[in-house]
């Protein structure tokens, strides 16, 4: 199993940016595409975007297409999330999730490895 630590929420103003990061440990990292959702209160988790193992495919929700970018560093075993013009509608809880697979997915159960979240709050 592999172990996910995500770090870089926080509280923002509308128009800001933030960086998240997943620190991966455990389980070898090869071949594991990483992806991140989040989840609103009173809402279900969604999908947000999700990389694949070697990087050169990426996938995006469409409410979050062009302006955050998923990137990962294997060497470090660590994926990122950069959201830039944030705003109220992007407040919520971001996890991290990996999966045994090198192709990147939209869908959450087909992740098998998931962070414990990362707090987002982005004030108008």
């Amino acid at each position: 199993q592999v172990q996910l630590v995500e770090s870089g929420g926080g509280l923002v103003q509308a128009g800001g940016s933030l960086r998240l990061s997943c620190a991966a440990s455990g389980r070898t990292f090869s071949n594991y595409a990483m992806g991140w959702f989040r989840q609103a209160p009173g809402k279900e988790r969604e999908f947000v975007a999700s990389i694949s193992w070697a990087g050169g495919r990426t996938l995006y929700a469409d409410s979050v297409k062009g302006r955050f970018t998923i990137s990962r560093d294997n060497a470090k075993s660590t994926v990122y999330l950069q959201m830039n013009r944030l705003n109220t509608a992007d407040t919520a809880v971001y996890y991290c999730s990996g999966r045994r697979d090198p192709s990147p997915s939209t869908r959450s159960n087909s992740y098998e490895d998931w962070g414990q979240g990362t707090q987002v709050t982005v004030s108008s």
